[in-house]
């Protein structure tokens, strides 16, 4: 049986994107001064909690796209630990990547809208299930990296992005995939974070949002 453990999921900083490009996996696409302000939060958050708690997180993983690795530098920095790359925690990738003004762009251009055929799956980009599933599976690997390294209450911080990370919440919960995007609890920097016990299946949620107070000031796409 596995020890006690808690898996952070760390949603990216505030992207610059004056055009509210749909980015999805684009590259170029990082922070903002904003999205550097709460990428310190975040980090300056973790490391309170860490001194309050006496656990540090043994393991810091970032999503390979620059918002998320631009978000976990400065939490890896003030952990003292090492940043590591995981593919898999990538943005759900998106028919849309690159459009701007989505919902007016699919209204002029008739031969998208097969593409809205089952926004149950969902039809325009990766399914649900199969983004639940490649991040539940960096989840189970790195905490065990984490139990290796620190022992029962081990802690791991990923940093990824709001879809996948929101669609991983619903699976563990045992709720549909399938839901409204702005309905999403999954602010900017926000941590979800899935706490292992023994004798449960599956984890246990949290949800903290370590800059609340920046939230007002952000601009926020939906995400796949």
């Amino acid at each position: 049986m596995q020890t006690p453990a808690t898996v952070h999921l760390v949603r990216h900083g505030e992207v610059h994107n004056p055009d509210r490009v749909l980015y999805g996996r684009l590259p170029e696409f990082g922070l903002s001064e904003l999205g550097r302000q709460m990428a310190d939060g975040v980090a300056a958050w973790f490391l309170e909690r860490a001194e309050q708690t006496g656990r540090r997180p043994d393991v810091v993983a970032a999503s390979p796209l620059t918002r998320a690795q631009q978000t976990a530098e400065p939490i890896a920095a003030a952990l003292g630990r090492p940043l590591a790359t995981e593919p898999d925690l990538i943005e759900a990738e998106n028919d849309f990547e690159g459009m701007s003004q989505v919902a007016a762009s699919l209204k002029r251009n008739p031969r998208l809208w097969p593409k809205l055929r089952n926004p149950l799956r969902p039809s325009w980009g990766e399914p649900y299930r199969q983004q639940a599933a490649r991040m539940l599976a960096v989840v189970d690997r790195v905490r065990d990296e984490a139990e290796a390294a620190g022992g029962p209450n081990a802690e791991a911080v990923l940093v990824s992005h709001q879809l996948p990370i929101w669609v991983t919440r619903l699976a563990v919960e045992g709720r549909p995939l399938w839901h409204d995007p702005r309905r999403r609890e999954c602010s900017l920097t926000s941590v979800t974070s899935l706490v292992f016990e023994e004798g449960r299946a599956l984890p246990r949620v949290e949800y903290h949002e370590p800059n609340q107070a920046l939230l007002k000031d952000a601009s926020s796409l939906p995400g796949a």
